[in-house]
């Protein structure tokens, strides 16, 4: 499941999936991996990574198979232990398969899903089964490793907790919100997890997981043994620290704009603009325009700034164009006026480094442990996140003062404001939601939270994705792209399989 130390594996390919859908970064220009894919919703059946993930992803079940049917129960809470922690780790990998390959479970348990193994036999080659089968095994695994796993061992171990934490976000996944609630609470009043300070918050990536109180659970990377050169990593995407790594995929100025909303946010220090030198002071902004074929484009515009008479102006077409402040109760907004009187916001900052014209702001979310450019341990599951689990369930159980309350947990921690009451012109769940994309961003849960709560995907942000002939500008929910093909060879292999439409 961790792959080689070049960045292979399951949860690297994993990863890939569920972030590069999501709206939460934009790739600085095509690439020959076919990650590519995943970004661009143009799926294809011979995708390596997809066929990784099939290959890594039953090797691991039939191994825990193999541990379940071959250790007894009962003989000592050591055994318990192990089988317990087989169980957590099947039912991990069949929730992610159901993910990748199988529709969102509220758009229909009977939809196909992935083939249902349970034995060790190498040579039976069942069908793909319904989604909700799987979701069946997934709980009853869950529920039998809670069961079974008794010791109190480090967080890159399965354990009692790791299993309630993971039910929490199934059942919130299965719109059991009820159960999602009470798999939380024994989380949280377990007592086991506290979150990081505020201070320490933008560090997290940097902690290994046994010193990291609010990792539940994770997948230990080793420097050595686990670590080559870092090229290939997932952090190497999207930065290049201490000269490692490509740094070709930033944050996008759709999540920007949401996180800027409070510059004080601790979360924001994952964010690590790359700026030229010299530096330049310039305004900038996202420009939507048309290209040669009438179609639409988002690109970012910069234009160097200049002070006179104790005003901020810059020139564009040979027009000086003041920048006026809006001051507000958190944060002063800037913007200029065309000749119209429409506004246009901008940014004041310095000039930036640029990779095809898009400006490297680097993410720092997936690198730096223990000081190593590109050495990251991936949380599979935290504390944060089941305080967001149990919102969300309160929220559409309409219980909007106990989903304020564990949202402003999350906001109080990360220092900005509380809410009091639902802000104008939203909903609760649009509070959950948008708490849970600044908290969980680049931990690839974005993809899959837009889409099983039936949303439409916006991706109208400048980025590579909108290249090329009919872009998507945004995805529905009922898109056949939001999940991957069947990989090709696997129907080779097993002509059993049904492929997922076109």
């Amino acid at each position: 499941m961790k792959g080689d130390a070049n960045g292979g594996g399951f949860f690297n390919n994993l990863y890939r999936v569920g972030e590069y859908g999501g709206d939460n970064i934009d790739i600085s220009g095509t690439t020959s991996d076919q990650f590519f894919y995943y970004y661009n919703y143009r799926s294809i059946k011979n995708n390596g990574r997809s066929n990784t993930i099939w290959n890594a992803g039953y090797k691991a079940i039939i191994g825990c198979n193999r541990v379940i049917s071959k250790f007894s129960e009962g003989k000592d809470a050591e055994t318990d232990q192990l089988i317990g922690e087989n169980y957590f780790l099947r039912a991990y990998v069949y929730f992610s398969l159901v993910n990748v390959f199988g529709r969102p479970y509220n758009q229909g348990t009977g939809n196909l899903g992935v083939p249902l193994k349970t034995s060790d036999d190498v040579n039976e080659l069942p069908p793909r089964a319904t989604v909700g089968a799987i979701y069946d095994q997934i709980t009853n695994d869950l529920k039998k490793a809670e069961q079974l796993m008794t010791l109190d061992k480090k967080n890159i171990y399965a354990s009692k907790e790791a299993a309630q934490a993971l039910l929490s976000r199934v059942y919130l996944y299965m719109e059991n919100n009820d159960k999602t609630i009470e798999y939380a609470d024994k989380v949280i009043n377990s007592g086991k997890y506290t979150l990081l300070s505020n201070s320490e918050l933008p560090s997290y990536a940097t902690k290994t997981p046994e010193n990291n109180n609010e990792t539940i659970f994770a997948f230990k990377y080793n420097k050595d043994g686990d670590y080559s050169d870092g090229w290939y990593t997932i952090g190497s995407m999207y930065a290049n620290i201490q000269s490692v790594g490509w740094g070709e995929m930033y944050a996008s100025s759709s999540y920007l704009n949401l996180i800027r909303q409070n510059p004080q946010d601790a979360r924001l220090k994952f964010i690590s603009p790359k700026y030229s030198d010299p530096l330049i002071p310039v305004a900038y902004w996202v420009q939507q325009g048309t290209n040669a074929s009438g179609g639409v484009t988002y690109n970012y515009v910069f234009q160097k700034t200049f002070q006179q008479g104790g005003n901020t102006y810059f020139t564009m077409n040979n027009v000086n164009y003041q920048i006026y402040p809006e001051v507000l109760p958190n944060k002063t907004n800037y913007y200029f006026m065309n000749s119209g009187g429409a506004k246009t916001y901008v940014t004041l900052d310095n000039d930036m480094d640029k990779r095809n014209g898009y400006p490297k702001f680097y993410i720092l979310k997936c690198s730096l442990q223990e000081g190593v450019a590109q050495l990251w341990s991936p949380v599979v599951v935290r504390l944060a996140e089941i305080y967001l689990n149990r919102a969300e369930a309160y929220a559409k159980k309409g219980m909007t003062t106990s989903a304020l309350a564990d949202v402003n947990i999350i906001r109080t921690r990360a220092g900005i404001p509380t809410y009091a009451t639902v802000p104008a012109g939203q909903t609760i769940l649009d509070i959950v939601l948008q708490e849970r994309r600044l908290e969980l961003a680049f931990e690839a849960q974005r993809k899959y939270d837009v889409f099983r709560n039936k949303l439409e995907m916006n991706r109208q942000y400048p980025g590579t994705h909108l290249s090329g002939n009919n872009p998507f500008y945004t995805i529905p929910y009922t898109n056949n792209r939001i999940i991957e093909y069947i990989p090709e060879q696997q129907i080779q292999i097993q002509p059993n399989l049904i492929q997922n439409p076109d």
